[in-house]
């Protein structure tokens, strides 16, 4: 153990480690969570656990799957993490391993968590993550409708503690402990400006609560043992995890787009109409897709009357650049939109010249039979 300047111990808290991935188009989540509970494992309807419902509230309530525990060495110490996996209707899962953490000074808390993310953060742990991906694929694919192989993912970390010995309000805990390190796992000491960009979004609401949010990790201070906070947090790395998907998807559509296009107005008149107004329908297609998933995306949480989880909510989807996703899929289907209305236009105009030129065949061929008959 640590020396121990702040004087400041944990005394109840845990370290969360989400790991999210794309695993299908959607989910039919009652299914999924009737086949998981016929194998003889837990699975529960999600819900914020202490905030009213008319306040915040799923706009799908997510399925909670209980997995096996992990034992994992953290510095040479062997630690027990529970596991469980959140399955979102619009295709996400999110798994969350929890390390205990008790009777532990400080700065053995940000080692600790340090060392969570060496082991199973950002671009590690791929055996354990993929191990638990594979099982929960393989026996929910009944329940997964048009599955993905995609490696797309997100990662998120948090420090959560529920209880100091001394009971410190936030304000007194700000002045006793330094949040930099644990918030940007960096050893050095920080510049004055990093500091205040990387402790910008704090929130409390009780005197003895404190939330702050970064990029990739949060310290959260809730003595009251709630998780709405962390729910909150997930929910918005989902939505950026399933908008950088269409995103991707329609990265890779736009130029195909066009090349169809293209081979189309390539394609003799009497067959272009047919072409054009079949590569319409394709594309009105994929955007009422797109569409009816990003708005399940965008409700995916609603919140209405709890300020203070509204408040760190918005923070979340901001510092996630979620908006900024949303603008771009936004964007990239309009350009589609615009693109399909256009063929029809010319699909019905080249339908027009070709009626034009039937009839004038016509004309021509009812003007050759009246002159051989006279």
């Amino acid at each position: 153990m640590t020396a121990n300047p702040t004087g400041i111990e944990i005394g109840e808290g845990a370290i969360v480690a989400f790991r999210l991935f794309e695993i299908a188009h959607t989910i039919d989540l009652g299914r999924a969570e009737a086949i998981w509970a016929s194998e003889a494992r837990s699975a529960s309807r999600s819900r914020l656990s202490t905030t009213p419902a008319k306040a915040v509230a799923f706009g799908v309530p997510p399925v909670v799957l209980s997995l096996d525990p992990v034992t994992l060495t953290l510095d040479g110490i062997a630690v027990q993490a529970s596991l469980s996996a959140r399955l979102y209707d619009f295709g996400v899962v999110s798994f969350a391993m929890r390390v205990p953490v008790a009777a532990l000074p400080w700065a053995d808390f940000v080692a600790r968590l340090n060392a969570v993310d060496r082991l199973v953060g950002a671009g590690n742990g791929a055996d354990i993550w993929q191990a638990r991906l594979e099982q929960v694929r393989i026996l929910l694919a009944a329940a997964l409708e048009r599955p993905t192989s995609a490696t797309l993912e997100e990662d998120y970390l948090v420090g959560v503690v529920h209880a100091f010995p001394d009971r410190p309000t936030a304000a007194e805990l700000t002045q006793r402990i330094d949040l930099a390190p644990l918030l940007s796992g960096e050893s050095r000491a920080l510049s004055a400006g990093a500091r205040t960009d990387l402790l910008r979004q704090r929130f409390s609401y009780y005197t003895d609560d404190l939330v702050v949010l970064t990029w990739d990790r949060a310290f959260i201070y809730e003595p009251r043992g709630e998780s709405d906070v962390m729910d909150v947090i997930e929910v918005a790395n989902a939505q950026l995890l399933e908008l950088r998907s269409y995103d991707e998807l329609l990265d890779a559509e736009l130029p195909r787009m066009y090349d169809l296009v293209e081979t189309a107005r390539r394609t003799m008149a009497l067959f272009a109409a047919r072409r054009f107004a079949n590569l319409a329908r394709r594309l009105y297609t994929l955007v009422a897709e797109v569409t009816e998933l990003t708005e399940k995306v965008d409700n995916a949480l609603q919140v209405t009357e709890d300020v203070y989880l509204a408040r760190i909510y918005s923070a979340a989807l901001e510092l996630f650049r979620v908006p900024t996703v949303s603008a771009a899929v936004d964007r990239k289907l309009a350009i589609i939109r615009e693109t399909y209305t256009a063929l029809y236009d010319e699909a019905s105009s080249r339908r027009a010249e070709l009626m034009e030129f039937l009839i004038l065949i016509l004309i021509m061929a009812e003007i050759v039979l009246a002159v051989l008959r006279h």
